[in-house]
């Protein structure tokens, strides 16, 4: 394998097969006639790797334009862990998720008759970004050999089943000789990306991985102590996030419905201040078309890693 080119009116409460995760809800968005959506609320989500402040604001803007574009009532349904994303759309509870590369083969492995529809423009060639505490004085490395300086230090991920935040970085660090075994204590989950960032700056790690999207905005926003944590490296490519159908949705909306969700998300357009202002925090210029296929590796390493297992 080459490591250069890897290729949201409901309250959900009860997890089966990953505990009770309570999950907070927020009004629906979308038409109040009762033939709109004769098949009843279509029920998104998102894994939640980012601060839920952020995730509200973007998956309720998307609520509002999915519910024109589709002409159906949407409901945003917020999730507090990734696992509750991938049970909650094998149960049938939600109905389009946005999905990170492992979460998304999980939720499709788990599901048959899901579609796979559509990623961001970025996502095609996604990375994962190295950082540490200054007060570590670990060097800007060049390559994935490099990666063995992070050996022997107090280490954090992010959420244990992010893609870009754990199954990636865990295994270029393999290919680097650095196993779980190999830091100084357990490795640390944090749970979210920005979370990873403040773990790290704030000194409680070393060194962590995370989202190359999230550490870049926070740079921007003036968010980041530069004193404190640096980047140390990024990572070879690999296709990340993206969108999927649940195998339910088309069959209350259509077998067609897939394919009209996958218009609805690459007409979004730059170019129109209400679409730019979508695409500006999922932090893209366009969504585009994807396909199962392409998650094809993500599949191979989590299998490899032990991520994967059905």
């Amino acid at each position: 394998m080459s490591h250069t080119g890897l290729s949201r009116r409901t309250l959900f409460a009860g997890m089966a097969g990953f505990g009770v995760v309570s999950i907070g809800l927020l009004a629906a968005c979308g038409t109040d006639s009762d033939d709109a959506g004769s098949g009843g609320s279509l029920r998104i989500s998102a894994i939640p790797d980012q601060d839920p402040e952020k995730l509200n604001r973007l998956y309720g803007l998307l609520a509002t334009y999915l519910a024109a574009s589709l002409d159906v009532k949407v409901e945003y349904v917020p999730v507090t862990e990734y696992s509750a994303a991938v049970s909650l759309f094998r149960a049938g509870d939600l109905d389009l998720v946005w999905f990170g590369g492992l979460t998304g083969v999980q939720a499709s492995l788990s599901t048959p008759g899901s579609v796979v529809v559509a990623q961001r423009d970025i996502d095609a060639a996604f990375h994962s970004v190295f950082i540490a505490n200054s007060a570590a004085n670990i060097s800007p490395i060049t390559d994935v050999a490099g990666l063995s300086a992070f050996d022997g230090t107090r280490f954090t991920f992010g959420s244990e089943s992010s893609t870009s935040g754990r199954l990636m970085p865990q295994y270029f660090l393999d290919q680097a000789g650095v196993g779980p075994g190999d830091f100084e204590g357990e490795a640390g989950f944090s749970g979210s990306h920005d979370k990873t960032i403040d773990l790290v700056a704030a000194g409680t790690f070393e060194a962590g991985a995370l989202n190359e999207q999230v550490w870049r905005k926070r740079l921007e926003e003036g968010t980041v102590d530069s004193s404190r944590v640096v980047e140390v490296f990024v990572s070879p490519s690999y296709h990340d996030y993206h969108w999927i159908v649940a195998p339910g949705a088309v069959t209350r909306f259509g077998d067609d419905f897939p394919s009209r969700v996958q218009q609805a998300l690459t007409t979004l357009s730059i170019d129109n201040a209400d679409d730019a202002a979508i695409l500006d925090l999922f932090g893209a210029d366009a969504f585009i078309p994807a396909d199962a296929a392409d998650y094809g590796e993500i599949e191979e390493i989590g299998r490899t890693l032990g991520l994967i297992t059905e």
